[in-house]
């Protein structure tokens, strides 16, 4: 096997079924098997549609293997039959099917494909956008029907063709009308879900775009392999340079025009930072911005790494076969473009060959500063004593070598005294350097190289003597200068990364998030205050930043630099990502409540369809009964009717007095009568309904501070929901004691008693929880308790009965005079 060529797999992908894969499938395997080759069918799903059917006629067909799967029989591809058939090609239809499970048997038809791939069978098979694993969820969205048959979208990639199906949504819909893709008694709900013309056009869209990324991977990787650098104009391909500066908002935007001018064109924005992530003028919270930009506009942002950044960005043109590249103009003003040569759009626009270049000018271009200022890298000091250390250190080098003339030969002489030209470059830079060198030269010349007490410049050694002075303290002081600048920018970058690191900790800090935020923005730019505000303030002395959408960040206080205002402006971001959370936490607030009204109104629907029911029958049974004059009952049938028709009815009156003190109670209208209130008086009215309850040490128990009737009503259906727990023959029990100003009553039965998962949702609404008969009942009984015994600025909760059992405590304040009850 191993000499074997692998068999090459032919893919007709579809947007939707019905466009005709199948058939274009089968077509080819004819033409082929017309044209000498040895075709067979391993598999064709045909639908019992009359045309596709037709197309296996001539075609060798491999019978289908019958297996059995929980009670159903169904066939699926006998792949060892093709296996040892071994044709040439092999149709197999139902790219993404799912095998039946069995022994020796691929879970999914994809991998039965790629066993005869290996075998070296070519294979030409049929599927639809759906059903590729990167769009399975997207096409949920649009369809609202999930697939449950997914293929890696890397197996169809490595397909050898892909060739799309395509077909209007009209034509699509014309065809389902006629007939030619489903039964009849199908085709009016296909056509109303998921042959939508909005569906089919998505979904046509979502193909087409899927064949035209793998069309453009073919493309790049043809290129790729033959070597070929110059631009295939077959795509607009928009890249848009950007540099961090304020003006890269501006140059994306253009450049999204620019893309969108052509149909499928791309938008590609890239950074080139430098190797030694020193590039002056990059503000990273503009880069994040622009990134941002750039991914709402639909495009792609890329960061490469490149000194020459002239270069590196016509290489990155090129290799994503970019047809246009837009820059921004320069900066720098006319004097700098003079002194310093071409800038990077230059050299762009000489380099870029075949590409062509926008130069997209902006309010910032020609505003940038001519050289960097001396003050970023020296303090005022080093900037006054470099040039007078220049001055006065070769004259008091030379008064001390005067005096020991004769005991140092020339050579020592001078490189003292180019010793002294270095200290003054690294003391004062440049200037001071050069000053420090003609005086030196000048005083070496006259002092110590003969005729001593005269000038001989005219001697070619003190021409090179001065020249080297001047160079060297040149370059030293470039190199140090250099050096003080990288210094400063490590130095500013470490500041930096701190003070972002200290505010992602601030940002963790939980609710207090925004307050957290803008104190630690005031603590870190030494300023008076730090607010957030709607609208940006009027005062002159105010420092102010975009947060987001209608907020902004404002500090009072000094002026801060422009590198601090850099680092404000990630403040200022961060500070908006929390506002925006509080507002999405703030609606998910306020959301919240009508999904649990939702879900208490889905659950009322639900229990009173059955529960509220069974009464109005039973009640409506008797009734009709009672009115029929068909048959005559005698007195005892007559009574047993009217009593089952007021038992219903008074279950009926119970459940819906439950339903509306439930209501009243999620509205906040449940009107109170807070009074002392004896639980002897309340009790017998409570448990009137009920037997088997055993009531004891409630006689000496203090009156509690309750409105009787709910009292009354939270009684009866603890009561009730403990009876329908208790084994039978068993009692439910009742007793009070006072405690610390409080009465608590409790409720006991010996029933199975609850597991600590199922208290968790005891007093929801429609839950009835137990393994005893709980088939009557809205479930409403506990969570009205609840709510009544709190209403009433009581407590109710359960505790485990010892022995087995729940108990139910209800604890209200104690009537009398007790500081409780005086408030």
């Amino acid at each position: 096997m191993s000499d074997v060529r692998p068999g090459r797999l032919k893919v007709y992908l579809g947007a939707a079924p019905g466009v005709g894969k199948t058939y274009r499938m089968l077509d080819e395997g004819r033409r082929r098997a017309t044209r000498g080759a040895d075709v067979v069918v391993g598999f064709a799903e045909c639908h019992g549609r009359v045309y596709t059917e037709a197309m296996l006629d001539g075609l060798e067909t491999v019978p289908r293997t019958p297996c059995s799967y929980r009670g159903g029989r169904f066939q699926e591809m006998d792949l060892g039959a093709v296996l040892d058939r071994r044709p040439q090609v092999a149709l197999v239809d139902e790219f993404a099917h799912s095998n039946v499970p069995g022994e020796d048997r691929n879970s999914k038809r994809w991998q039965d494909i790629e066993v005869l791939l290996e075998a070296g069978i070519d294979v030409i098979t049929a599927l639809n956008i759906q059903h590729l694993e990167s769009l399975n969820d997207v096409v949920e969205k649009i369809t609202g029907v999930p697939q449950h048959e997914t293929v890696p979208d890397e197996v169809v990639r490595r397909a050898w063709q892909i060739e799309l199906v395509d077909m209007p949504a009209e034509a699509l819909r014309r065809r389902m009308a006629h007939g030619n893709i489903y039964a009849p008694e199908k085709i009016d709900a296909a056509l109303a879900n998921y042959f939508r013309p909005g569906n089919l056009t998505a979904l046509r869209q979502l193909a087409l775009l899927w064949v035209a990324d793998r069309v453009d991977e073919a493309l790049q990787e043809y290129r790729s392999e033959h070597g070929i650098g110059r631009v295939w104009e077959t795509r607009e391909r928009v890249v848009v340079a950007l540099t961090g500066g304020p003006e890269g908002d501006t140059l994306v935007r253009r450049g999204a025009r620019i893309a969108d001018r052509s149909a499928g064109g791309d938008l590609v924005a890239v950074h080139v930072a430098r190797s030694d992530a020193l590039a002056a003028g990059v503000s990273h919270a503009s880069l994040a911005r622009q990134r941002r930009l750039v991914e709402d506009l639909g495009g792609s942002y890329h960061s490469v790494v490149g000194d020459d950044v002239a270069t590196t960005l016509v290489e990155f043109a090129r290799t994503e076969n970019a047809t246009q590249l837009v820059l921004g103009s320069s900066r720098r003003g006319r004097l700098a473009r003079f002194l310093t040569g071409p800038g990077t759009g230059e050299t762009v626009t000489e380099l870029s060959g075949d590409v062509d270049v926008h130069r997209v000018t902006h309010e910032r271009a020609g505003r940038g500063t001519l050289l960097p200022s001396r003050r970023r890298t020296l303090s005022t000091a080093r900037m006054v004593a470099g040039p007078v250390a220049g001055l006065l250190l070769p004259v008091l080098l030379t008064i001390v070598l005067a005096q020991m003339r004769g005991s140092l030969s020339l050579t020592s002489e001078a490189l003292l005294f180019l010793f002294a030209v270095v200290g003054v470059a690294c003391i004062g830079g440049v200037v001071s350097a050069v000053i420090a060198s003609v005086t030196a030269s000048l005083l070496l010349n006259y002092w110590f190289i003969p005729p001593i007490g005269a000038f001989t410049l005219a001697d070619p050694d003190a021409l090179v003597a001065l020249a080297v002075f001047v160079v060297v303290a040149a370059v030293v002081a470039a190199v140090v200068d250099r050096s003080l600048r990288l210094s400063r920018r490590s130095a500013r970058a470490t500041a930096e990364a701190e003070t972002m690191s200290s505010l992602a900790g601030s940002i963790v800090r939980g609710e207090a998030a925004i307050p957290a935020l803008l104190e630690r923005t005031r603590e870190t730019f030494g300023m008076e205050s730090a607010d957030l505000v709607d609208e940006p303030p009027d005062t002159a002395g105010a420092t102010t930043v975009p947060a987001g959408p209608g907020a902004f960040l404002t500090l009072r206080g000094r002026t801060l630099s422009s590198s601090e205002r850099r680092v404000l402006a990630a403040f200022a971001a961060h500070v908006g990502s929390a506002v925006e959370r509080a507002r999405l936490a703030e609606a998910a607030a306020e959301v919240e409540p009508v999904k649990a009204a939702d879900r208490l109104r889905t659950a009322l629907l639900r229990a009173v369809g059955h529960d509220l029911r069974t009464p109005l029958a039973a009640g409506w049974a008797a009734v009709t009964s009672l009115r029929s004059r068909d048959v005559d009952f005698t007195d005892e049938d007559r009574d047993e009717l009217l009593a089952s028709a007021d038992e219903s009815m008074a279950k009926l009156n119970r459940l819906v007095e439950n339903l509306l003190d439930l209501s009243r109670l999620e509205a906040g209208a449940l009107s109170l009568d807070l009074r002392p209130t004896s639980l002897e008086e309340v009790l017998p009215m409570a448990l009137s309904d009920l037997a088997e309850v055993h009531v004891a040490d409630v006689e000496n128990t203090p009156a509690v501070l309750a409105d009787p009737p709910l009292l009354e009503r939270v009684i009866a259906n603890l009561v009730g929901n403990a009876a329908r727990y208790t084994p039978s023959g068993m009692q439910v029990l009742v007793t009070a004691s006072a405690l610390a100003g409080r009465v608590e009553l409790r409720v006991v039965d010996r029933g199975p008693g609850l597991s600590a998962e199922g208290r968790d949702h005891l007093f929801e609404p429609f839950q009835r929880l137990g393994d005893t008969d709980n088939s009557t009942g809205l479930g409403l009984g506990l969570a009205l308790a609840r709510g009544l015994t709190e209403a009433m600025n009581g407590t109710l909760g359960p505790e485990d009965t010892p022995g087995g059992g729940l108990t139910m405590v209800v604890s209200l304040p104690m009537a009398g005079p007790t500081p409780d009850a005086r408030r």
